[in-house]
């Protein structure tokens, strides 16, 4: 067993997860946080573990689906370690299907077949069977039993309580200084040197219990029953952002999803959120060594699908740095750079 901690700078989900994948395998880790668990993207309420479409198959849509299969098991582990449920639950999802577009979701369907495992099918209906059904111009659904929900602010405390109970160090209000070799995953800020930008998002929590209904994809939004009696309605893609506080663009937002399920038409507000999310320049998650500087690593860019994606590229950082297996596929690679 190794005795030296790895640093990892950042509480998000990405350096949780790569904390944890650590410390599971033997290395002892050391987290710093420069304000407090959770603090940045992985502050909000969404929590959609939902899989990109099934065709035109790429690197990152394979690795997205292996994480998404692997997600109970890790999840579960992570909630024995510690003691704190993440909110992890395979609920599936529902989308309308636009009025012209039967042919192109039964190219999906068949898509679903070939990359999919069996029991993920999408399939398409006249008649959902669910609690919240938004409105179809076509008067047909898709549906999916790949897609899952987690709480974000409890799968961070899981992750927390569960590293802490197996020896590892976190430290809030604390960060480990530029030249210190750490696996770097400040989220936004420590995007700059690799051209990656944050994007705002906004999302709301309602008091909703249908905690084991599948969630909703409709027109651009996402609405999430979570496990816990909440119900998550997020989130704008601000690239124009005056400040980071919530505003009319979210009050929109609540309407569109009560319009969208009119069953939420009462259900009250109980928590809003706005943050800065962190986009690579490829839009793949960023991952690897930190070209120029050697023992440095990036873990970063989760963006729209990091909650899903954070313990496949911690797991792939992990197997690089303790065993020298490289799998990261080269898109998610951090770019060379003239400061690196």
């Amino acid at each position: 067993m190794a005795s030296e901690k790895r640093v990892i700078a950042g509480a998000g989900i990405f350096g949780l997860s790569c904390a944890w994948e650590l410390l599971r395998r033997g290395q002892p880790v050391a987290v710093h946080e420069v304000a407090h668990i959770g603090a940045g993207a992985s502050g909000g309420h969404v929590g959609a573990l939902a899989p990109h479409a099934p065709e035109n198959w790429n690197a990152k849509k394979q690795v997205q689906l292996e994480a998404l299969i692997k997600a109970a098991d890790w999840w579960a582990e992570v909630a024995r370690a510690g003691g704190t449920d993440p909110g992890y639950g395979r609920t599936g999802r529902i989308q309308p299907v636009p009025m012209g577009a039967e042919a192109r979701m039964r190219d999906r369907i068949k898509a679903g077949r070939v990359n999919w495992p069996d029991w993920a099918a999408i399939e398409m209906t006249g008649t959902p069977d669910a609690a919240l059904v938004p409105a179809s111009p076509s008067g047909l659904w898709l549906v999916d039993r790949l897609t899952a929900r987690i709480n974000p602010r409890r799968a961070c405390a899981a992750l927390a309580a569960a590293i802490r109970a197996k020896g590892g160090e976190i430290v809030e209000g604390s960060a480990p200084t530029p030249d210190t070799p750490a696996i770097w995953a400040t989220g936004v800020a420590g995007l700059a040197p690799f051209g990656g930008n944050g994007v705002k998002g906004q999302s709301a929590l309602l008091a909703f219990d249908a905690p084991h209904q599948p969630q909703v994809f409709a027109d651009g939004l996402h609405i999430v029953p979570h496990a816990d009696g909440t119900l998550a309605i997020g989130s704008t893609s601000e690239r124009d952002v005056a400040d980071c506080g919530t505003d009319s663009q979210l009050d929109a937002l609540i309407d569109k999803a009560r319009a969208l399920c009119p069953a939420l038409a009462d259900a009250p507000v109980i928590d809003r959120w706005a943050g800065l999310r962190p986009r690579a320049k490829s839009r793949a998650p960023m991952v690897g060594p930190w070209p120029g500087r050697p023992e440095h690593y990036i873990a970063n860019g989760g963006f729209k699908i990091g909650l899903a994606m954070a313990p496949a590229c911690a797991a792939m950082l992990a197997d690089l740095i303790l065993d020298g297996r490289d799998r990261i596929p080269a898109g998610f690679l951090p770019p060379v750079t003239a400061g690196g």
